[in-house]
């Protein structure tokens, strides 16, 4: 976020960490915010994020949260979002302890597993998730039937379907027979379902999908359904550019 720059309070709020755009709307509107000393009930009200006294509910003035960055172990048949209409368990019933407002960088489907990272820090998942950064994504995917060699150098060229340019970067077969196939393939942009998309249009239908790596962080050995705090040394030590990353706007 741009020190000169001014934005929408929902979104001040939202960039800061503290709230989601939905929940500062919320806040907002109820009138429990002030800016610069007086009660604002319009969410799209533009503040400087850097130079606005922002206060919640008559506390102390907000400033931006210490960043927070989480892994976790998602498990099959849980959804990537804040609340389901169906009633589906969600990723945020496994992260309720975490104790702030996080966001996910990128997305699983509901029958994937595996590595989901969270953050409060939106410059960070702009910047891990941004095209141009090309960070790797890895997967160990399991589908039906056998995968030739042909096959794997076809969707690494990269596929048109349904409009959309779907490439991975690397496709490595481990196993392979008549019945099924095991493959680990690597992605940079992590479109939405592209791995299912890519093997669908090659003839394979995905049986078991799992991210084992993102952006250099390993699952490793954390059980489904647990999580980890990512410390920032791990984070300076993996994403070094990202101190001198553009704030999001």
């Amino acid at each position: 976020m741009k020190g000169t720059g001014r934005v929408p309070l929902a979104r001040a709020l939202s960039k800061l960490g503290l709230a989601s755009r939905a929940e500062a709307t919320r806040l907002i509107q109820a009138g429990r915010v002030k800016a610069s000393g007086r009660v604002v009930s319009d969410p799209a009200h533009l503040v400087n994020p850097e130079r606005t006294a922002i206060v919640i509910d008559g506390g102390e003035t907000v400033t931006r949260a210490a960043r927070v960055v989480i892994l976790l172990h998602k498990p099959r048949g849980v959804v990537t979002t804040r609340s389901d209409p169906e009633g589906r368990p969600t990723v945020y019933d496994l992260i309720r302890d975490a104790g702030t407002h996080l966001v996910p960088v990128g997305r699983l489907d509901m029958a994937s597993t595996g590595l989901l990272l969270f953050t409060n820090d939106t410059r960070l998942a702009h910047w891990l998730t941004d095209p141009d950064n090309a960070t790797p994504r890895v997967y160990l995917v399991t589908v039906r039937g056998r995968v030739e060699d042909d096959t794997a150098a076809t969707i690494e060229r990269g596929l048109l379907i349904d409009g959309d340019h779907l490439q991975a970067r690397r496709v490595t077969v481990r196993k392979r027979s008549n019945r099924e196939s095991h493959l680990v393939v690597e992605l940079i942009e992590g479109k939405n379902r592209e791995i299912r998309r890519l093997m669908k249009a090659s003839g394979h239908e995905v049986t078991r999908l799992a991210r084992v790596s993102f952006g250099g962080l390993e699952l490793g050995t954390l059980a489904p359904g647990k999580w980890r705090v990512i410390e920032e040394q791990e984070i300076a030590r993996l994403w070094p550019q990202i101190r001198n990353a553009p704030s999001s706007p």
